[in-house]
């Protein structure tokens, strides 16, 4: 491409409004200027194929079905006829052919010099370098995955007109869950049409608020059958749905791309619909499972408590709750006697013994002494007299009897 770019710079020629090019002339330098290009190799897949009889040259159109971009080739029978067993029209080849300016059309062309059909080794070593290429951006990352609605209202499906994997997703669907509704959307499902017809359908169901989920059908095939669902252009736009998409290719051994992309991978359009659809049959009966087991468990605990309240109430506290109390009370009542009893004895033995002290009291107290006919004899001071000695003649004492006192002169 640079050694083109280089060649086209150094041929670039100066116009002006006022002196242009005339049209033969600008086709004259596209010629000259693609004729310098040279031979180049070139990958496609033939979509129409042109073989008069008694022609001698063979017609045919190569395209490119991920960019939806055609040219037309033109070889030599005998360089067809080398492989013309092999090829026909759907099949991909390598052409080395150079590229062709027709200038009265101005139409560009290639002139195949050898065709080489691609063989399904090489498809799918292709294959798996894009696979990896593609696992390394993380296209296919567990964590990517968007989970599925457990009942969707509204399902978009992308599948071949009037194909059996229409009829088995949609028959198997409606059977397990009569209410559900479908977006379809036809489509070629092999061939140079079927990747941007897939792609635009996925495209056209992802912008829809009401499609829960996607579905991507078709029975099985030929690798080179599924090569459009493992195109690159197919893939990136699936990676980048909002919607969950279902990967319902039917075919063994080999997997396309699609199958690692999609949030779901289904191995045929019936299982696809079992996945997607839940069965109303099963969910009736999951519920009746669950209800039965709701209600058996509710009825356990019923009858754990109402075990519970019967032992309960036949405890003796509840049954004759006042027979305890009643039982406190004459307790009660013998303490509080008991207490009366022990009460009264403490006051009268203790009336008693102040009696006796009384007595003795009373007994040994002066007063009593003063009754019996003694007398106190006290000093001015007040102190008692007790010895003889301690009086004065002339001194006056006070004399202190039971019934008052009276004063007593000491003679010698």
């Amino acid at each position: 491409m640079s050694a083109v770019a280089t060649t086209l710079a150094g041929m670039a020629v100066n116009t002006t409004p006022e002196s242009p090019l005339p049209v033969g002339e600008v086709s004259r330098l596209i010629g000259g200027w693609i004729d310098r290009l040279g031979a180049v190799w070139v990958e496609g897949q033939i979509t129409q194929l042109s073989r008069r009889p008694g022609a001698g040259v063979v017609f045919l159109t190569l395209r490119d079905p991920s960019y939806d971009i055609s040219v037309s080739v033109t070889c030599y029978r005998q360089v067809f006829d080398a492989v013309a067993d092999v090829v026909s029209e759907g099949a991909r080849v390598v052409v080395l052919a150079k590229p062709e300016w027709y200038a009265p059309r101005g139409q560009l062309s290639l002139r195949a010099a050898e065709i080489r059909p691609v063989g399904v080794g090489e498809l799918l070593a292709r294959l798996e370098q894009l696979k990896k290429a593609l696992a390394r951006e993380g296209l296919f990352a567990p964590e990517r995955k968007k989970p599925l609605p457990f009942l969707p209202q509204l399902i978009g499906l992308v599948c071949g007109r009037a194909s059996a994997a229409e009829r088995d997703v949609l028959e198997n669907a409606r059977h397990r869950w009569p209410a559900v509704r479908f977006e379809v959307r036809n489509v070629a499902v092999q061939g140079v049409h079927a990747v941007p017809q897939v792609v635009q359908a996925v495209k056209e169901l992802d912008a829809l608020d009401d499609v829960d989920v996607i579905i991507v059908a078709r029975g099985g095939g030929s690798v080179e059958d599924l090569l459009p669902f493992s195109d690159e252009q197919l893939i990136r736009t699936v990676a980048q749905c909002r919607t969950p998409v279902v990967s319902a290719i039917g075919h063994e051994p080999d997997n396309p791309l699609l199958d690692y992309v999609a949030d779901l991978r289904a191995s045929t359009p019936t299982d696809a619909a079992k996945k997607v659809v839940p069965d109303v049959g099963e969910e009736y009966e999951r519920v009746r499972l669950l209800r039965d087991r709701a209600r058996r468990c509710v009825a356990a605990l019923l009858d754990r408590e109402e075990r519970g309240l019967a032992h309960a109430l036949a405890r003796p506290s509840i049954q004759d709750p006042h027979r305890m109390i009643d039982e406190r009370a004459d307790h009660v009542a013998d303490l509080l006697d008991r207490g009366r009893r022990c009460l009264r004895h403490q006051l009268d033995r203790a009336d008693s013994e102040l009696t006796h002290t009384h007595a003795r009291v009373v007994a040994l107290s002066p007063a009593a002494t003063l009754k019996r006919g003694y007398a106190v004899l006290q000093r001015a001071d007040g102190h008692a007299v007790r010895d003889p000695g301690e009086v004065e003649a002339g001194e006056t004492l006070r004399a202190r009897v039971s019934e008052g006192e009276f004063s007593v002169r000491v003679d010698t």
